[in-house]
């Protein structure tokens, strides 16, 4: 990119103003000429009026196929032009222009139109249920105005009236909605006046426009939404009336019934104050199970673990034994069968395995070589018989001949416990 570039980048701005471009006025750039003999017109409902059907079709409906030709100046507004003064005139003098039954506004070109330019429309009225005291010029024209600016009344006293109604040419303004009726007061006495208006097919029946049909009114738009709201305002209270308020994982969940809460049908209100099934939840959450009571004194009894010196350790093994005193291990001095540990636990030593040394029986292995074979099928044949049923025989004498040790423990444990002494 050059550098000219740049610097004319760097120089915009978006809040420069643009000047606006003048058009020279010179004969080549304007057409005014050619549209004296021209009308300007505007559709008023879009959605229903589309403009290239509207620019091919009008020619043939005006039967002036030939003589006309359209211009879309926008999505509303059009243009056609005359080749003769008194085409054009001729469809002025049609009234109300309509297509796809719906009103369009046409009016002839003008080279400075006022700012209410294809606002007002030339429209027939027929007025009826007139009260026979108000077939006057004076109330006929007060009864136009009703409706719009009356330009020109039907109506001859003189001569017989054969219709039920009389007809009314007002200047009407698009943007203001069709009146059907209209109550008039005189002397005390009121009567309802109708109106009738016509070429006029299509219009919006919820608010008399002519530029939507009822569907796109705002007021019926404006009505569904309301309904909308109050069905769906209607379900929400009927599913809040069908919603359980306390739930499985709820604190006051068995304690409090359905029935018990939620709103009230009669009255709309809740059974319980929300406030208060809080207040019961948080009680709920706080609640602990009541203390039990056992006349088992000794269930589930464990030892307790002291570290108090002792002045014998067969003191401290009676006591762990006694009734009378907890089951409590305390620490003890060294002795040849105990040793300390990290956590302050006497813990006793296992017994030494007395095996003799491997010298001593690798030379039993030697000597039991050396002995003839014979002799030795012999030795463990006598050894196995004799063997086995002399280690039996002593093993039975060993159990049931009580050791020095076992009996001292026994005497000891039957002095300190008289209870037992008493049931022996």
């Amino acid at each position: 990119m050059s550098l000219a570039m740049d610097k004319t980048l760097m120089a915009l701005s978006l809040d420069e103003e643009e000047v606006s471009f003048a058009m020279p006025e010179l004969p080549g750039f304007s057409s005014a000429e050619e549209n004296k003999l021209s009308l300007i017109g505007r559709i008023l409902n879009p959605d229903r009026q589309k403009m290239s059907y509207l620019i091919i079709r009008m020619p043939r409906k005006w039967q002036k196929e030939g003589k006309v030709r359209g211009v879309a100046l926008s999505q509303e507004w059009f243009q056609f032009i005359f080749n003769n003064e008194h085409d054009l005139l001729d469809i002025l003098e049609k009234g109300v222009q309509t297509f796809e039954d719906w009103v369009r506004v046409v009016e002839r070109w003008v080279e400075n139109p006022p700012d209410d330019y294809l606002q007002y429309i030339p429209l027939w009225v027929q007025i009826r249920d007139i009260p026979v005291n108000f077939y006057t010029m004076e109330a006929l024209t007060a009864l136009g105005d009703l409706v719009g600016e009356t330009k020109l009344v039907v109506f001859d006293p003189s001569k017989p009236i054969t219709q039920d109604f009389i007809r009314v040419l007002v200047k009407y303004n698009v943007a203001n909605p069709l009146k059907t009726s209209r109550v008039v007061t005189s002397k005390g006495k009121s009567s309802v006046v109708r109106f009738s208006y016509e070429k006029v097919q299509k219009r919006c029946y919820t608010c008399q426009r002519l530029n939507h049909e009822k569907d796109f009114c705002l007021l019926t738009v404006r009505k569904r939404q309301e309904e909308s709201r109050v069905r769906r305002e209607r379900v929400s209270a009927d599913l809040e009336r069908k919603k359980n308020v306390i739930l499985e994982d709820d604190a006051l969940f068995g304690v409090l019934e359905e029935e018990h809460v939620g709103l009230d049908h009669a009255t709309g209100r809740w059974k319980i104050a929300k406030e208060v099934l809080e207040e019961m939840r948080r009680i709920a959450l706080r609640l602990e199970a009541p203390p039990r009571f056992t006349t088992d004194l000794n269930r589930a009894k464990g030892l307790v673990f002291g570290y108090e010196d002792n002045n014998s350790e067969s003191e401290s093994y009676r006591g762990s034994f006694s009734s009378n005193c907890p089951t409590v291990f305390k620490a003890a001095k060294f002795s040849p069968n105990f040793a300390p540990c990290s956590s302050g636990i006497v813990k006793k030593r296992p017994p030494v395995r007395r095996r003799p040394p491997k010298s001593t029986r690798q030379q039993k292995a030697r000597a039991m070589r050396e002995v003839p074979e014979d002799l030795q099928a012999e030795h463990r044949e006598g050894k196995e018989a004799m063997g086995c049923k002399k280690r039996k025989c002593t093993m039975e004498a060993e159990e049931a001949t009580p050791t020095n040790k076992a009996l001292a423990l026994r005497r000891s444990h039957m002095r300190d416990c008289p209870k037992i002494n008493e049931l022996s």
